[in-house]
């Protein structure tokens, strides 16, 4: 992200860029940003709210004079500096007469603003003020989606059967998912999402789909800033206290690294832990704003043995996949009452922003204490109380931010940083994280290396260079320290990480990206012994890409090599592949594919990569073994207001007879599935 102070921008930057354009930029961006921390996260995680909230801005542009900060924040590719001085100007200067404004403005560099102008207009939104009921209806979006997928192969999962006495998949082998929208501008919100995994079986105790989520939202201009009825998220500060839903950390987008707090927003995505469930409210009162909340829903989770009496005793753990497909996922289906309810109060004048949380969260049995030495300070209990206490300042071209975070009569947890444009051609980021091991948080996701609840100190720094327009360089280095064991690292430990990326467009239509990443960090060797001794594992990445356009095409190619080193124990992997991405201005007919060759010696040599899929939809597998890979995602325009889409993706193995363990193995070189999406948008 460039921070930088620019001089002058070209006036064509505001009228050269059309929808056709944009929604390839906006397609690209929430790429970046998720592979950028693809290794961090789980590879079938849903990041369909980013996507979301980008495409309803281009339908809906936000007025640029009435946008707060929680709407700014929307937009991914904006660095707290550059929101800070939006309003800033704004606030001094009055409204923006035009758009170009834009280009006085320090920290706005020619490629933060020609991303912006897509989803931004000086035309006021919509107000509920004098609204008629039949207004509701006849002046809103809705948006209405249908996804169907299914592996071709059958996994071993569906081979079996009850009489073979061995687990194995309830359901069938087809993914399905609903979702309906409604928009009246950003004043009104109301969102359903209905999903089966595959495996799982059709209309569960008919109560509906496996996953079933509802949702109302309302955001307004008076006492009432904002109200939710049903599923719904809590984002505040730093993400130590209290922060649900999807979070990023480190990765190449180095000013993600200060969380942007959002604080109560609608859940929209099929992830089905991680969310909260009740109702909220945001009440402002001048410069204070204050936002109870009440949450209790049926949570996934292991429980211990039963006892005499038929009852189990305690939690021995949470679910987090959201997969109920065979006996024991059905099982511990909804088997935990969980209940959360507190209050955020945060006061807000200019540039200078601090807040506190406080909630408590309780569970209908106790958690049992851990059996191994690592979870020797595990939390146990049946209900906790958090605190924090979090503020951000901007001075001129400096950002401040942080968090303190107290579970009372046990641990703290802080981290605190900054972010600075030295000069018009170098920005800088530095933050410092601690958390104690004796510090809980069932809403914890914190910048970190290590798991949630993990006790661990770091020092993360970042710098970004860019002599002009058409270069940027960046890098970031993070240190980190483990004070207690781990799971698979029996002792304390240290390690490190850093990236390198240079980037180079000398063109809107031609870039070239280099990127560098070694990360190092202690693990048990492989040894069967009781006592382990800790050997350090160490991973690198070498990456070139070079994206070009023309016309209708867009075409990306990479190679990307990584290195694994444990011991005595080395691997190797490469992948390499060709995208082409046809978009067409006035055509019905669009789409993408991708060619591509993998090898690697293994797991630990394994390589992310995005792959382009459906609407809403996302793949970041990690290509391993060797191999071919090949996908392709068409889409036709049926009319104005309906569109069908179908992806089919096939990897072909060369050296293995078999993909795949346990119950998701498939005997066979080769694993393909097929999907297909019909939406309608009225």
């Amino acid at each position: 992200m460039n921070f930088k102070r620019i001089s002058g921008l070209p006036l064509f930057l505001s009228i050269c860029i059309c929808n056709s354009y944009a929604q390839i930029e906006n397609e690209r961006e929430t790429e970046v940003v998720i592979e950028s921390v693809a290794g961090n996260l789980d590879e079938n995680y849903d990041y369909s709210e980013l996507q979301e909230h980008l495409e309803q801005y281009l339908k809906n542009p936000l007025d640029l004079n009435t946008a707060s900060m929680e709407d700014l924040k929307e937009f991914i590719f904006l660095s707290p500096i550059q929101i800070n001085n939006l309003l800033r100007h704004r606030l001094e200067n009055g409204d923006f007469a035009e758009l170009q404004e834009l280009q006085t403005i320090d920290a706005f560099d020619p490629e933060t603003i020609s991303k912006l102008l897509p989803y931004i207009t000086l035309k006021r939104r919509e107000s509920l003020k004098d609204l008629r009921l039949n207004d509701l209806r006849r002046r809103s979006d809705n948006d209405l989606m249908f996804t169907y997928s299914q592996p071709l192969q059958k996994q071993q999962g569906y081979l079996l059967s009850d009489s073979a006495g061995h687990s194995h998949y309830e359901g069938n082998n087809v993914r399905f998912l609903t979702r309906y929208r409604y928009h009246f501008g950003k004043k009104l919100f109301a969102a359903l999402t209905m999903e089966k995994d595959a495996g799982e079986k059709l209309f569960p105790g008919q109560t509906g789909l496996d996953f079933n989520s509802v949702t109302i939202f309302y955001k307004g201009e008076g006492r009432i800033r904002k109200l939710v009825l049903g599923d719904y998220l809590l984002q505040f500060g730093q993400g130590l206290g209290m922060w649900s839903g999807l979070s990023f950390g480190k990765g190449a987008a180095i000013a993600s690294i200060a969380k942007q707090q959002s604080g109560l927003k609608a859940y929209t995505s099929t992830n089905e832990v991680q969310f909260l469930r009740g109702t909220a409210a945001s009440v402002g009162f001048g410069k204070f704003e204050v936002t109870p909340f009440i949450s209790t829903r049926r949570v996934d989770g292991s429980l211990s043995e039963e006892d005499s009496s038929g009852v189990a005793q305690s939690i021995v753990s949470l679910g987090q996949s959201g997969l109920h497909r065979t006996a024991t996922e059905i099982e511990n289906h909804n088997s935990i009452q969980q209940t959360v309810y507190g209050s955020n109060i945060q006061y807000s004048d200019n540039s200078f922003r601090a807040g506190a949380v406080v909630y408590k969260t309780g569970f209908n049995k106790e958690f049992q204490p851990g059996k191994y030495l690592y979870d020797q300070f595990g939390f146990t209990g049946s209900s906790i109380t958090n605190v924090s206490f979090y503020y951000n300042y901007n001075l001129q071209n400096t950002y401040f931010f942080g968090e303190v975070a107290h579970t009372p009569g046990y641990g703290f947890a802080w981290s605190n940083g900054a972010m600075a444009a030295l000069s018009k051609e170098v920005s800088a980021v530095i933050l410092y994280r601690h958390y104690q091991k004796n510090f809980y948080s069932f809403f914890s996701q914190g910048v970190s290396e290590g798991s949630p609840g993990t006790a661990e100190d770091g020092l993360y720094t970042g710098l970004v260079i860019s002599p002009d327009p058409k270069t940027e360089f960046l890098i970031y280095t993070d240190v980190f320290r483990f004070p207690w064991l781990k799971y698979g690292v029996d002792a304390p430990s240290r390690g490190y990480e850093a990236l390198s990326q240079f980037s180079y467009s000398p063109r809107k239509s031609f870039k070239l990206t280099l990127r560098y990443k070694l990360k190092n960090k202690p693990e048990n060797d492989d040894g069967n012994q009781t006592v382990h001794f800790l050997q350090d594992v160490q991973k690198q990445n070498f990456r070139v890409e070079l994206n070009y356009k023309t016309g209708s095409f867009q075409l990306r190619s990479r190679v990307e090599a990584a290195l694994y080193k444990k011991g005595q124990a080395r691997e190797q992997g490469l992948l390499m592949y060709q995208d082409v991405i046809y978009k067409p201005m006035k055509s019905r007919v669009s789409g993408n594919l991708r060619l591509a060759l993998f090898d690697t010696d293994g797991f630990n040599s394994r390589v992310y990569a995005f792959e382009n899929d459906l609407l809403y939809s996302y793949s970041i597998p990690g290509y391993q073994n060797g191999g071919v890979r090949f996908y392709l995602n068409a889409k036709y325009g049926i009319n104005r207001n309906t569109d069908l889409s179908a992806r089919y993706a096939i990897s072909s193995y060369t050296n293995c007879e078999e993909i795949g363990s346990g119950l998701d193995k498939i005997n066979g070189r080769n694993k393909s599935d097929f999907k297909m999406q019909l939406r309608f948008q009225f």
